[in-house]
């Protein structure tokens, strides 16, 4: 890689009096630097002896300081500049950048610093071979609510650091996209230009959630996933997801859109073992929720400017120093490297007239995707949301010629949410909806699948451990991941060969699991599923769950199918009705027959085999069922024994009470055995 050579000044030691300062690009965002300029100058701290912008001097300046056209023109006129404040656009900032260092100044330069990953390494040599600073207006790492959170973190107040998460949800018109020849653009002639959601406007979120994780440097970065969307007749991204995840292992998360129905002040979660922070930096205020119960603490800032100015005369460490946003600009160069951004089908955006010839789109249930994508971990695609890129599958279930389900891989699942393969979405013949994959309120549900949260130690479940010694959920790292080694398929089924492995790598179990799917009725198919699990090695294996651990009635594992949000749900069996009377019987067979997004479905369950596992039912809190295969007690698997289960489930098209499920069962049967 070559190196710009920068002479370094002859005197390091800045002068006595106010540090002069020369400000380039004095409209726009450059107003602002001015303002501030300004009143520095008031307290005797600066002076303002030049200005560079490619505009007409409008006498906004006043007749001491001149405007030049570069600043190499500043240099040629003799000036002697202590400052150079940077505020210009993106693909100009590294030559500017560079020049003020030749100059001998002392650099402020707006973020991001610069357009590519060369750029930044050639620069901060550059600065070091100057020996000069370069802080970047990351305005965000002012905040004094950083060293707050930093303590709280030390204090142990909300646990060991998990996971940190950005959202930003702004709302921009067209006009926004018009502003200068470079908004909206990647690259113009050749020149990286790189203005999109993650990298410009909402890019303090990202910069703030990546320095409360500890990802400074470039080497700080071990994994990175950017996926760019964009709603507007745009080159660049106005919605995204970024995932890093550390060197030392915390995931960070920022989804970020311009195309919210209403704009939103972004915020940064810190999600600890004990509890969470939020920080809304741009007000610099704190929410801490622990398990002494939720505060709020509001903090001030210190201006970057007023910062490398101390560090020009006393040595106080920079805030955001150049080096510091390595971690930054590796996301910036993966997002300037990446395929361009998907265009969203037009069906999934609004359009709202404000007024004026502007117009700003709107993308339908972003709020709740973002939600879900910080939360979970992940990204759009693997959330399914109707309008990203499709997920990761490995095949569909049809039935009737109409595909009533996915077949999911798991692989996009993040690891605290125990990958593994499952069916996503379900739907009835007619096009009802009735699984859910990550939900806000549990993201590690995933659509219909088998998982365990206690193997033999390991937990194939997702989010925190329910263990007898604490008696109560913790997080651990003791997340393992379902992996599919082998798959058969025919027209009614599919047989698959899995390997459940632990966070070491080592498997722990094997599945052998077949799926059968075959239509009943005009209006209702009907899905199977039998299983079988195997020690991986030689020694039996336990098989347990929450309540196997003493939670009482928290028995869930094995059979799982999470529901979608719905109304007027009701769930029964053939002598009981309702959650609490159906949660942990034995009846042969369960039914739900609720209404999601406004239409009627009915699942019927019915239990296969010789096992009398119990029914783990929700209703209130959130809509599940399951067969629970170790309800109150471990069960052992060995390699003479393994544990088999097997369950049917009718998908039906609207509502059925109990004689209607009866009839059903029947009618099922009889084509089952025709």
């Amino acid at each position: 890689m070559q190196t710009e050579t920068v002479p370094a000044p002859t005197v390091r030691t800045p002068p006595e009096g106010p540090a002069r300062v020369c400000l380039v690009g004095v409209g726009g965002f450059g107003g602002r630097h001015l303002d501030n300029i300004r009143r520095l100058e008031q307290e005797g701290r600066v002076r303002l002896v030049a200005a560079v912008d490619r505009r007409a001097d409008d006498g906004t300046l006043g007749p001491d300081v001149p405007m030049f056209g570069d600043l190499e023109q500043t240099r040629a006129a003799g000036l002697d500049v202590d400052v150079v404040v940077i505020s210009t656009p993106i693909d100009t900032h590294y030559d500017l950048a560079l020049s003020a260092l030749r100059m001998g100044a002392d650099v402020l330069l707006e973020k991001p610093p610069v357009a590519n990953l060369d750029q930044f390494h050639r620069l901060l040599e550059a600065a070091a071979a100057a020996d000069r600073l370069v802080q970047v207006g990351f305005q965000s790492l002012g905040s004094h609510s950083l060293e707050v959170l930093r303590e709280l973190l030390a204090s142990g107040e909300i646990g060991r650091l998990r996971a940190v998460g950005a959202t930003g949800l702004w709302s921009r018109d067209t006009d926004y996209f018009t502003r200068s020849p470079w908004a909206g653009r990647r690259r113009i002639g050749g020149v990286d230009v790189v203005d999109g959601v993650v990298t410009n406007p909402l890019a303090h979120a990202v910069m703030t959630a990546l320095h409360i994780a500890g990802a400074r440097t470039c080497e700080d970065v071990a994994e990175l996933r950017t996926e760019l969307y964009r709603a507007n007749a745009i080159e660049s991204d106005d919605t995204s997801v970024v995932r890093v995840r550390t060197t030392s292992g915390v995931p960070v998360t920022c989804a970020l859109t311009l195309c919210a129905a209403e704009q939103q002040d972004p915020f940064i979660t810190v999600d600890g073992t004990e509890g969470q922070a939020v920080l809304h930096y741009t007000e610099d205020r704190l929410t801490v929720t622990g398990p002494e119960g939720t505060r709020v603490v509001e903090s001030g800032r210190t201006n970057l400017l007023e910062n490398l100015l101390d560090a020009r005369r006393q040595g106080t460490a920079l805030l955001c120093p150049l080096a510091s946003t390595g971690a930054f600009v590796r996301v910036l160069d993966a997002v300037r490297t990446a395929p361009d951004p998907v265009r969203i089908d037009p069906r999934h955006v609004r359009w709202h007239e404000d007024g004026g010839t502007a117009r700003r789109a709107v993308l339908d249930g972003i709020e709740d995707w973002a939600a879900r994508a910080v939360k979970a971990q992940s990204g759009f695609s693997g959330l399914g949301a109707p309008w990203a890129r499709p997920a990761a599958t490995s095949g569909r279930v049809v039935v009737d010629d109409r595909e009533v389900a996915q077949v999911r891989t798991g692989e996009d699942v993040a690891p605290t949410s125990s990958p593994r393969p499952f069916l996503h979405p379900v739907r009835t013949l007619g096009g009802v909806t009735v699984t859910d994959q990550q939900p806000l309120d549990h993201v590690w549900h995933l659509g219909v699948c088998t998982a365990l949260q206690d193997v033999d130690g390991v937990n194939f479940w997702g989010g925190r451990t329910y263990t007898r010694e604490a008696q109560r959920y913790v997080w651990r790292n003791d997340h393992g991941r379902v992996v599919r080694v082998a798959a058969h398929r025919a027209d009614d089924r599919l047989d698959e060969e899995l390997a459940w492995v632990g966070p070491d790598g080592t498997a722990v179990l094997t599945e052998e699991r077949r799926w059968t799917f075959r239509p009943v009725r005009e209006h209702a198919w009907e899905l199977g599923l039998r299983f079988r699990l195997s020690p991986a090695g030689d020694r039996p294996v336990r098989l347990g769950s929450p309540g196997s651990n003493g939670r009482v009635g928290g028995g869930y594992g094995g059979f799982f199918w999470r529901l979608p949000a719905c109304a007027d749900a009701d769930v029964f069996t053939a002598d009981a009705a309702g959650e609490e009377s159906v949660h942990g019987s034995t009846s042969p067979w369960l039914a739900f027959a609720a209404d999601f997004a406004g239409r009627p479905a009915t699942l019927v369950l019915r239990r296969g085999g010789d096992s009398a596992d119990p029914w783990f039912v929700r209703h209130a809190g959130y809509p599940g069922v399951g067969l629970a295969l170790a309800w109150d007690a471990t069960v052992t698997t060995t390699t003479d024994r393994p544990v088999e289960r097997e369950v049917h489930v009718l998908v039906v098209d609207g509502r059925l009470d109990a004689p209607g499920v009866g009839a059903l069962l029947e009618d099922a049967a009889r084509s089952r055995d025709a």
